[in-house]
């Protein structure tokens, strides 16, 4: 008789256990999280001016001993439950502050808001889809014997797509270190846009924030070439914030014009290398700044809620920029799952991050990353509600409030993760039917507002 795989033997072991409708709640509770924090330990709640014990809860009576609580990771290739958990919060986080809700009034969906869109600048032709990848007339090769130009036709999902027409050609050093100094081009595009927006007015820069603050969301993307370019949505308020009306001269135009301008100014100077020199570090050539519309023409606000929500569950092996965790060794660069053109940069992070000049720029600990240091999604501060807020708005619809005038002791301990082979079969499952539920209701919800 064929065995039953280890899992399916596993499961029925756990099924067989009196303590499984408990186990199965927990799992249900995390919604089927595949990588679960297991806690020991004990909270118990007193009245403050008794002493009355209110309530008491232990893990001892857990399976296990132990308590399953969600791992959060924002990966959908590490955790699809926790992952849209994740992208639900992002999209309610952006959304707020494009129409309000969460504690931001409903009077920014009037204010001057863009859809930015900023670019890596070219290191190297690289191959595209489109009618003709690069046609070039006459021919002709580079130093290194390859061709010019590519006349064939790709699908969008080719390999070969965003890939150096000649790695000998591609700049991977300038790459690397465009990555590693990305974030910090970003900081002076903000505060390039602040000066120029104040003396677009006549205003001394130093005094802009007593007249308008500008508040941000961005998210990180890999271009196909491996390169992040940067989508934000860009707002301005008055000095006081989302509550507050930006001036009479904040308009939607001037905000357009400032970032603009600023796209095309800013610049960051790489650390003096005797092996590289110094670069000059500026945004690509394709920038986009669109005003979002309320009723009028331009993005709609809930798409690009939607969208920056979707990228942030995308982990650096779904879009082949890297892989999701940090690299120790040049054996581990050497056996990523990647292609090639990924590999030599992460080479050149690996050399590049032995140079005492960029130290610094810690490149090495980067390497799974292309030397990108910066979190995917950032916001300024007074842009909307915070992930927290909505982690805690979530505990306080789930029950788990407070009692007021009682005193709350917490002892916990961390005491594992992960699932036995069983258990992920059974969280794999209830992370699936969740996800269908979820579908179906919003089948419905769409289906309701298409017959009113």
């Amino acid at each position: 008789m064929r065995q039953l795989p280890e899992a399916d033997r596993d499961a029925i072991r756990l099924a067989q256990d009196p303590k499984f409708p408990r186990l199965l709640e927990q799992i249900t509770a995390t919604g089927g999280c595949s990588q679960p924090i297991h806690l020991s330990g004990s909270t118990t709640t007193v009245d403050g001016t008794t002493g009355e014990i209110l309530q008491q809860y232990d893990t001892r009576n857990e399976p296990g001993e132990r308590l399953l609580v969600r791992c959060r990771n924002r990966r959908a290739t590490i955790c699809p439950a926790c992952s849209r958990l994740h992208a639900g919060d992002t999209f309610h986080l952006v959304r707020a502050g494009l129409l309000g809700g969460k504690s931001v009034p409903d009077s920014v969906r009037h204010r001057p808001r863009l859809f930015v869109t900023l670019t890596a600048p070219s290191f190297g032709p690289v191959h595209r889809s489109s009618e003709l990848c690069r046609p070039r007339r006459g021919g002709g090769t580079c130093e290194h014997g390859r061709p010019l130009g590519c006349s064939l036709v790709h699908t969008p999902d080719e390999p070969s797509v965003g890939q150096p027409l000649c790695p000998d050609c591609y700049d991977y050093t300038a790459h690397v270190l465009w990555h590693a100094h990305a974030s910090k081009l970003w900081d002076r595009f903000v505060i390039d846009v602040r000066r120029r927006l104040a003396s677009s007015v006549g205003l001394v820069q130093s005094r802009f924030a007593r007249h308008a603050r500008l508040s941000f969301a961005r998210v990180a993307e890999y271009q196909k070439r491996v390169a992040v370019h940067v989508h934000a949505v860009v707002r301005l308020d008055g000095p006081a914030g989302p509550g507050d009306d930006p001036p009479t001269w904040g308009t939607t135009e001037l905000l357009i014009d400032a970032v603009r301008a600023s796209a095309r100014r800013v610049l960051v100077r790489t650390p003096y290398s005797p092996a590289v020199g110094e670069l000059n570090l500026r945004w690509g050539a394709q920038k986009d700044a669109r005003p979002l519309r309320t009723d009028g023409e331009g993005p709609d606000d809930d798409a690009v809620a939607a969208y920056v929500a979707k990228y942030v569950t995308k982990g650096a092996s779904d879009t082949g920029a890297g892989t999701d965790h940090p690299l120790s060794t040049w054996a581990e660069i050497e056996s990523a799952p990647v292609s090639e053109h990924t590999r030599t940069l992460m080479r050149t992070c690996w050399r590049l991050g032995g140079l005492p000049e960029y130290t610094s720029l810690r490149l090495r600990a980067w390497t799974h990353t292309l030397g990108y240091r910066g979190h995917i999604l950032t916001k300024s501060r007074a842009y909307s509600t915070t992930y927290a807020a909505l982690r805690a708005q979530r505990a306080h619809h789930q029950g788990h409030t407070d009692i007021p005038d009682a005193i709350t002791e917490r002892n916990w301990r961390y005491v594992g993760s992960g699932h036995t082979p069983g258990a992920a079969l059974i969280a794999a499952g209830v992370a699936e039917d969740l996800a269908e539920s979820r579908r179906v209701s919003l089948e419905r919800r769409q289906e309701g507002e298409w017959c009113r």
